[in-house]
């Protein structure tokens, strides 16, 4: 028999919340920056979903803080004209919450951030935990986020779906026991996660729903 989903851990960027155009301007510009003309838009698809240490760290060991710095502050500058939700995802969440699931993040995304988005597309009040990259000592897919997640909200793997838009998500998922889900609106495309073997994939966020409801 198996054991009744009570808890979904959902990833952010590319997930819940459409912050791919201004990952790629926050990239661009700081390649911009540092690589003059270097880069095309096409070229930083690759980087969405590793860690900006993981990312800058291959590019320059010795310049990634300030890479970082740079990263950020035209990711604030411009997140709240640049980022959106996507379609189906209130609803889903807020269904989740009525019927009683406990709801949380799992990202690679620092705190603040994470916050500001949540706030600006009014999805803040449904998550009962958020881990974000300053919470955790490696970010996913080591098993860690994932684990300390379903820690904080007193569930099992066993209880457990990770949702996400990255391979990330699905490793670290798998790594720490629980089911997967990979949504097919991801930027890195719909093909490209299945060969992850995720446990579901998703074409619209309200497909979790039905996945649930059919466990009865």
């Amino acid at each position: 028999m198996t054991t009744k989903t009570t808890t979904i851990l959902f990833d952010l960027d590319g997930t819940l919340i459409d912050t791919n155009e201004l990952i790629i301007q926050s990239f661009l510009h700081t390649l911009q920056h540092y690589y003059p003309d270097q880069y095309k838009r096409e070229d930083v698809i690759p980087f969405m979903g590793p860690t900006l240490v993981e990312t800058f760290g291959g590019m320059n060991p010795d310049n990634v803080e300030e890479m970082i710095k740079t990263y950020r502050s035209f990711n604030i500058s411009n997140h709240d004209s640049l980022v959106k939700e996507f379609e189906g995802v209130k609803e889903t969440v807020i269904a989740l919450k009525e019927k009683g699931y406990k709801i949380g993040i799992v990202t690679s995304k620092m705190s603040d951030v994470v916050m500001k988005g949540l706030k600006l597309t009014e999805l803040d009040p449904y998550f009962e935990i958020v881990v974000a990259l300053d919470h955790v000592e490696k970010a996913k897919p080591d098993p860690g986020p994932v684990r300390m997640a379903l820690e904080k909200l007193h569930s099992t793997p066993e209880e457990a779906i990770m949702v996400g838009d990255n391979h990330h998500d699905i490793l670290g998922g798998r790594n720490a026991g629980v089911r997967t889900a990979a949504v097919a609106w991801s930027i890195k495309g719909r093909d490209y996660l299945a060969k992850y073997n995720p446990d579901y994939m998703l074409e619209n966020m309200t497909d979790l729903l039905a996945i649930l409801e059919a466990e009865g």
